[in-house]
């Protein structure tokens, strides 16, 4: 079973589901996804909003470890994305050498605000966190007291771990970044950072097109061979 974490933020319900949806129809493999969310955290996820925060889910993503009890491999990915490709090509990817491993992004936003005018923050190795494999056993430091108190940079830039070595390197194409990264047709996991086809201003970004295709394709009813009154 591949266990996949997908941050939830009640601001893009749809984005969620759809992901969710676009990673279950192509999976090889079978695998459970868990939103996290917030209400069903209480009591394990108690830190205040900071005012950089941009999504629900900026900090409750470190907790995957925690809620796999630090065993096996988990999958951690932003709730803005589309899965293109079948997850079980990434869990693969999974090497016990490293106690996470992510897309090594060079990011540096140019602008300053960002999907429902959200602050955007400039910061070493940002957008490594969007998309994480965990090697749960090596993540025992991302306990709920740590990711309660550790501040924003000490979470995002990995200062939970030992050293840098411990952060493997997967390909580019499990997180493209639309409106930052040049646009390209094989990319495995689509990531709308800026904001989604869902948000009106982001209707005809790069990937839109298979968003509303994948969003129709979850909403479909069947009703052949049903009897009717």
């Amino acid at each position: 079973m591949i266990r996949v974490f997908i941050g939830y933020d009640p601001r893009e319900a749809a984005a969620f589901s759809v992901l969710a949806y676009s990673i279950q129809v192509r999976s090889s493999q079978p695998v459970s996804i868990a939103p996290l969310m917030l209400s069903s955290l209480k009591g394990t996820m108690t830190r205040e909003r900071h005012p950089l925060q941009s999504t629900d889910f900026s900090f409750s993503r470190f907790l995957t470890p925690y809620l796999s009890d630090y065993s096996g491999w988990s999958v951690f990915m932003d709730c803005d994305m589309l899965m293109l490709d079948d997850v079980a090509k990434l869990y693969a990817s999974r090497d016990d050498r490293y106690a996470v491993m992510v897309i090594k992004h060079v990011h540096v936003p140019k602008e300053n605000r960002k999907f429902l005018d959200q602050p955007q923050t400039a910061y070493q190795k940002k957008n490594w966190s969007s998309v994480m494999l965990f090697n749960n056993a090596q993540c025992h430091a991302l306990t709920p007291e740590y990711v309660n108190h550790a501040s924003g940079l000490e979470l995002h830039q990995f200062k939970w771990l030992a050293s840098d070595d411990l952060i493997g390197e997967l390909p580019d194409r499990w997180n493209h970044l639309v409106g930052y990264n040049a646009p390209r047709r094989d990319a495995s996991l689509v990531h709308y950072t800026l904001g989604g086809p869902y948000f009106d201003e982001y209707r005809d970004c790069e990937y839109a097109e298979e968003w509303r295709h994948e969003r129709q394709a979850m909403l479909r009813v069947d009703q052949r061979g049903q009897n009717k009154d």
